[in-house]
Parts: C-alpha cells; sequence; structure tokens
C-alpha cells in the first residue's frame, strides 16, 4: 500500500507538471548503448563498495570472501529499500548475516559496518559540498536549491558527529545500551530477565570499541578501503551521467553530482517509505529542473536512473536473499 501510494503521488506529479509527448519522445530517444554502460556502472559499483567492506573485515581479523561480502551487501540493500527504516535496517542485516556467516565476533562486525558506513558518508558529504559550491560560484542557482543542498549537507553532518561520538565514547554507548535494557525490563514488568542479554549486550559493546580502536591505530591501512569506496562513490554516480548521455541532455557534472548526494541523503533517513518511492522521485525531477533541465528530461532522467538504482536493485537483492536462504539455511549433509 505505501508503495502504491508513493507511485501514485509521483505519477500525480507527472500528469501536472509534465509534458506527457516530451517525456515519451525523450524515454523513447534513449540509446541503449550508454543506458548498458549505466547497468554495467551498477554492478562494478557494488563490487568495489562490497571490497571496502571486505577490507575492513579484514583489518578487524573477520574472515569473508569477497563473494560472500558481495553477496550480503545485495541482501542489506534489498532490506534498505523495501524495510521503511532505512540504512539501519540493512546495517542490521549486514551484522546478522556476516556474524553467522564468518563466525566471528559480532561487535567486531558491528565495527566493520559503522566503519563502511562513516566512510560512504564522509564521501558523499564531500562530494555535496564540494559540487554545490563549485556549482553556485559558476551558475548561481535559485536559492532554494543552495537552502535545500545546506539542509542537507547539516543534517549529514549532524548524523556523522553523533556516530563518531558514541564510537569513541565507551561510556555514552554503555549509558545508552543500559538505558534500553532497562527500558525494556520496565515494559515487561518483571516477566522477563535481562541479566544474559545484558551480559551478551555488554560483550558486543567492548568488542564493538575495541573494533573502532583498531581501526583509528590502523589509519594508513584504511587508505585502500577508502579508496575503493571512493570509485565506488564515483560509479555510482557514473550511472546519472551516462543515463543524461543516453538521453542526449546537457547538464553539468556538478549539478548531477549535487542531485546525486541529495538523494542518497534521502535514502538514509527513515522517512517510513520503502524506497523513498515518490518522495525522491519528485525531489530529483524538481531538482533537475531547477538546475536548468527541462521538466520532462528532468523526470525521463528521474525514471531511467531508478529504474537501475531501485528497481533492479530490488530484483537481484530479492534473487540473492532467495538464493542465500535456500544456501544458507540448508542443513548440513550428515557424515558418511
Amino acid at each position: 500500500m505505501v508503495i502504491a501510494a508513493g507511485l501514485f503521488v509521483f505519477i500525480i506529479y507527472l500528469y501536472f507538471f509534465v509534458p506527457f509527448g516530451e517525456f515519451y519522445g525523450s524515454i523513447q530517444k534513449a540509446d541503449p548503448f550508454f543506458y548498458s554502460l549505466a547497468f554495467a556502472s551498477m554492478l562494478v559499483s557494488a563490487a568495489f563498495y562490497s571490497l571496502a567492506w571486505q577490507r575492513l573485515l579484514y583489518l578487524l581479523s573477520v574472515k569473508s570472501s569477497f563473494f560472500k561480502a558481495f553477496q550480503i551487501i545485495w541482501v542489506s540493500s534489498f532490506i534498505d529499500l523495501l524495510v521503511p527504516a532505512e540504512s539501519i535496517s540493512g546495517d542490521i542485516s549486514r551484522v546478522y548475516l556476516m556474524s553467522k556467516e564468518s563466525g566471528g565476533d559480532t561487535g567486531k562486525v558491528v565495527a566493520s559496518v559503522i566503519g563502511h558506513r562513516v566512510l560512504g558518508m564522509t564521501i558523499t558529504l564531500g562530494g555535496l559540498v564540494i559540487s554545490s559550491v563549485y556549482f553556485a560560484l559558476r551558475y548561481h542557482p535559485p536559492v532554494l536549491v543552495l537552502e535545500f543542498v545546506s539542509v542537507i549537507a547539516a543534517s549529514t553532518l549532524m548524523a556523522m558527529i553523533i556516530i563518531f561520538y558514541f564510537s569513541r565514547r565507551r561510556e555514552a554507548t554503555e549509558k545508552v545500551v543500559s538505558w534500553i535494557i532497562g527500558l525494556l525490563a520496565r515494559f515487561s514488568r518483571g516477566r522477563w530477565k535481562f541479566e544474559r542479554l545484558k551480559e551478551s549486550a555488554e560483550k558486543m559493546r567492548k568488542a564493538f570499541h575495541d573494533g573502532i580502536d583498531t581501526l583509528a591505530a590502523q589509519r594508513s591501512h584504511l587508505v585502500l578501503p577508502a579508496s575503493m569506496a571512493i570509485i565506488a562513490w564515483a560509479l555510482d554516480l557514473l550511472i546519472s551521467v551516462l543515463v543524461f548521455q543516453a538521453l542526449k541532455a546537457q547538464i553539468s557534472f556538478s549539478a548531477i553530482a549535487i542531485v546525486y548526494s541529495i538523494s542518497i541523503a534521502i535514502q538514509t533517513a527513515p522517512f517510513g517509505i520503502p524506497g523513498e518511492i515518490g518522495i525522491l522521485d519528485v525531489v530529483m525531477t524538481s531538482l533537475y529542473s531547477l538546475l536548468g533541465v527541462s521538466i520532462a528530461v528532468a523526470a525521463a532522467a528521474t525514471i531511467l536512473t531508478r529504474i537501475l538504482t531501485l528497481w533492479l536493485r530490488l530484483l537481484i537483492g530479492g534473487i540473492t536473499m532467495q538464493w542465500l536462504g535456500i544456501k544458507g539455511l540448508k542443513p548440513p549433509s550428515p557424515p558418511t
């Protein structure tokens, strides 16, 4: 129902604001060669994103093959897009699946996921600020765009500060964990015993902070995963560039980077709508239009981009989850 409502909102937006003839003509004339390259860019981006995470796991002595990390990334992406608690739900699924697969310490896996998340947020924020400053100085965009960019950048920075704070302050994390367990205990009214949960949570919290300290102590070794994360970001951004190439539309690279960075920030906010269907489509189309692209081409670019970054990712992630479910839940063969 929520997905249908989001689609309905976007359809209404298209109906009232987008000339159908121009929009349909743009879609019809799209070059399949450049669009195929955009699809390939999406797959290679996911590979480098997985390599960056696998390297962080390696630095924390958590054993995992690239193929397994690649699979788990697709499953977490599927859950991220489908479950209305984005970024949180995907990260939890990554922690669960990797802990189960590697048999490693859950706290270390959490540290790797948090480290991976911070890398991505840092790169996205940096790309947003640099592209926005360049675009503002050269093209003088509407004030509304600059205000929107400022809000998104400030929100991303605030989220990073909170993550850094709790990652480095053991006592603060301990207080939060104790508060959550205490809250659960009050709600249960003595029916459930939380001593075991408290012990497990404390053990995980300690392993998490030890993992963060390990990563912090190996800063020179973070160059490789950071480089891989930057390549993944660039390839993901390249999807939109190739979509505009397919549409034979003129737009500055900095404008694409602004819309891309804002779309990533919106997707990590838990609005309660799977894949931010409707909201993100309207935002992307409107921003492209405000940044100088005709509304028909902006809508066509948004739809072609979202086919790759939403619907195909859902399809691939869903297939991967089914495959992992069949293989992972299959009981081991009895010894002969």
